[in-house]
């Protein structure tokens, strides 16, 4: 795995936030991000997460409610994946304002508009 997203789930604390995003996301200037974007589509926001989720306890998750339509088949992803895990559906642009929020933020190169997901860092125990 790539050796700043290791560092940064291993730095996550309880309720800490980590967001998988696409290009077009706009980041907060204060927010680390760690851009593995690397042409259009590479890497795919499925590969990222899997990546992620196979690493991060997670509480919860927030997406934008706009990913039921124009990302329904990335959501259904998400979903499957983390069934049992509570979620919360907001407006994109409410979803925009949580972002200064975020300890990190991994900008992939997905396309699929509104292809993104905060992840809410739980605990195992």
């Amino acid at each position: 795995m790539n050796t700043d997203i290791c560092c940064a789930i291993s730095s996550l604390g309880h309720t800490d936030y980590l967001v998988i995003a696409d290009p077009g996301l706009p980041i907060p200037d204060h927010v680390t991000v760690i851009d593995i974007s690397l042409v259009k589509g590479v890497p795919g926001f499925t590969e990222v997460f899997d990546a992620v989720t196979g690493e991060l306890v997670i509480d919860s998750y927030i997406y934008a409610e706009e990913m039921e339509s124009s990302g329904a088949e990335l959501l259904k992803y998400v979903q499957d994946r983390l069934a049992g895990v509570p979620a919360q559906k907001i407006p994109h642009e409410d979803l925009k304002h949580i972002l200064p929020k975020a300890k990190v933020i991994i900008r992939t190169g997905e396309c699929t508009p509104y292809a993104n997901v905060i992840l809410e860092g739980g605990v195992n125990f």
